[in-house]
């Protein structure tokens, strides 16, 4: 390698080597804050690299040739940065997403191992006390006829929680897979707080809770699957009851305010702990022992997805639910839009819409 070529070379890198060390400083500097600017920083490195490297080899003389060279890498710098800030935007939405999604295989994942742990748990309570009863009605320690009744009667309890269990994980499934199909037409909101007011009241008395409703004198209309929005409610107020005190009361109501329709399930109970309030929704989430599942006063446990299971037909009535506390008890709130009454021509006929 002759004199000269080393000397090329030598100018090159006096040139060049600055815009490579600036461009890693800018690199380190705004890497982690945006992918948009780091991918025309990259850009930018080897042509302006190579820019500064013959300017040097020029001994800063604006030749012609010099001249043709900057017209090409401008040329070439006007096309790639467009393309790299494009390139870029997609793949920071590309990252982003990709860590939504792994955000959400996670706490799908820890979801599903809370869910399998739990029902696990719960289901061996009746069954082994289904087991017991059998066995003792079989091997005849059981003779009189008031006890077979009555241990025949507990098997029938325990047997009917178990089904409820099994049907709250099957509608689970669809809600999570989603596989839900919702029949939807147009219904009076204040007629289904009446149903589930009439369906829960014996429950709420066997609490010794008072159970009342309240309800605007016009229709409250709202496209909606009314089975599926009847267990919305029927699970709150099953909720409501649960814990709330004996002698207290839990209120359910309905209105409409801002365009949208609204049914709330009011408490007297001990409350959500803060905490526990962004996760009241999730599956399988018990939260602390002030509003975890329990039996009494002949109400059974349930599955304990109950929240979870409102809160996905919620959603798939593109509604929206919440829960707060109050200055006594906590108070849940369904919110769905409203929509004009059958006679404006606004619903057509029901039809079954799949929605997740």
């Amino acid at each position: 390698m002759d004199d000269s070529t080393l000397q090329l070379i030598g100018y090159t890198a006096a040139g060049s080597l600055p815009v490579v060390l600036a461009g890693a400083i800018v690199l380190r500097v705004t890497g982690t804050r945006s992918l948009t600017t780091s991918m025309v920083v990259l850009v930018l490195i080897p042509t302006l690299s190579a820019l500064a490297g013959m300017v040097a080899v020029s001994g800063l003389m604006f030749t012609d040739e010099l001249h043709h060279t900057l017209v090409v890498l401008g040329v070439v710098a006007a096309v790639t940065i467009p393309a790299a800030v494009l390139l870029g935007r997609q793949q920071a939405r590309k990252t982003v997403w990709e860590r939504q999604i792994r955000d959400q295989e996670r706490a799908a994942e820890q979801s599903r191992r809370e869910l399998v742990a739990w029902v696990s748990h719960d289901l061996r309570t009746p069954l082994a006390g289904i087991r017991a009863m059998a066995e003792a009605l079989a091997d005849g320690v059981v003779t009189g006829g008031a006890d077979v009744t009555r241990y025949a009667g507990q098997i029938g309890r325990e047997v009917q929680r178990l089904g409820g269990m099994v049907d709250d994980l099957f509608d689970m499934s669809k809600i999570s897979a989603g596989a839900l199909r919702l029949e939807l037409g147009p219904v009076d909101l204040r007629e289904l707080v009446d149903e589930v007011l009439a369906a829960n009241r014996p429950t709420a008395e066997r609490a010794a809770i008072a159970l009342h409703a309240e309800h605007p004198g016009t229709r409250i209309t709202v496209a909606a699957d009314d089975r599926a929005l009847v267990r919305v409610l029927s699970n709150l107020v099953c909720n409501a009851i649960a814990h709330t005190p004996p002698g207290d009361r839990v209120a359910i109501s309905a209105g409409t305010a801002d365009g949208h329709a609204w049914a709330r399930v009011d408490d007297t109970g001990p409350g959500i702990a803060e905490p526990d309030l962004p996760r009241i929704f999730d599956i399988a989430y018990r939260g602390t022992a002030a509003r975890s599942p329990v039996a009494a006063g002949g109400l059974p446990a349930g599955s304990g997805m109950g929240l979870a299971i409102a809160a996905g037909l919620v959603h798939a009535h593109a509604g929206a639910i919440s829960a707060e506390n109050r200055e006594q008890g906590c108070r849940f709130e369904v919110r769905l839009p409203l929509v004009r009454t059958p006679a404006a021509g606004s619903l057509g006929p029901r039809a079954a819409v799949p929605r997740g």
